[in-house]
């Protein structure tokens, strides 16, 4: 018997027709009973596709191949196949961390393992009742003409890192690690092949057009950095007033 249920994400009502309650139990903060706007299906296959995928890339990272369950596996199938879909209404599915300080949002995007999580749980310590975390993994950003909203989303990282909210995005920035605390503003030119390698890839030729279309326009509508982070305490004010001396 298959799990039916829909979720609001971006804007958007998504009907899930998944395997496992366990799926329905993992978006449970993002349920609702409004009408559908499209529908995603998960199958077996689907589940054996994010099984190889996750198995090749262990493999290529040198490490030893994991064993995950098929109910961990089909939250991913269905994020892949929202994520398809979304792009085709400006929506964008990201790597990255988002930290919220007085209602306005700051993306942090980076190589996996160099401290999104870290840098962000700074934020929330500095800045207290301030501060929210939007997302800490795969936030959904919204491009239209009159800027880009951020959206927080289930699928969050191995902290569960989220809140079911939306922020206009202030800044976007790229993580490095650093001995010393720095940043600087950069270019979209500099800051495109991290945006393209972050960003949610769609398999078809239309769809990655349009992602990359995305990424372009998304690199013109908001401020880039560059932060140079050794994950002390300053690093968050660093972080902060850089992003908001203008």
């Amino acid at each position: 018997m298959r799990v039916s249920f829909r979720i609001a994400l971006a804007g958007q009502v998504i009907g899930v027709s998944a395997l496992y309650e366990q799926t329905r139990t993992f978006c449970k903060n993002y349920l609702t009973d409004a009408p559908a706007s499209f529908e995603v299906a998960v199958t077996p296959a689907d589940i054996a596709y994010e099984r190889q995928r996750s198995a090749r890339a262990d493999e290529l990272e040198g490490a030893a191949v994991r064993e995950h369950a098929d109910p961990y596996l089909e939250t991913l199938a269905v994020y892949r196949k929202l994520a398809q879909l979304l792009v085709q209404d400006d929506i964008l599915l990201m790597h990255g961390a988002v930290v919220a300080v007085d209602g306005q949002a700051y993306l942090f995007t980076a190589k996996s393992g160099t401290g999104k999580t870290t840098h962000t749980r700074l934020w929330m310590r500095q800045f207290g009742d301030r501060a929210v975390m939007v997302n800490g993994d795969k936030p959904l950003l919204h491009i239209t003409s009159e800027g880009v909203t951020v959206y927080g989303t289930p699928w969050d990282g191995k902290e569960h890192l989220s809140t079911n909210t939306s922020c206009p995005l202030k800044a976007l920035c790229i993580l490095t690690r650093s001995e010393t605390n720095h940043i600087e503003r950069i270019s979209k030119k500099e800051a495109l092949p991290m945006l393209c390698q972050q960003s949610y890839r769609p398999c078809s030729p239309i769809g990655a057009q349009k992602m990359l279309a995305l990424v372009d326009r998304l690199g013109s509508s908001v401020p880039l950095y560059r932060l140079g982070c050794n994950m002390e305490p300053e690093a968050a004010l660093v972080a902060y007033h850089g992003m908001n001396h203008e």
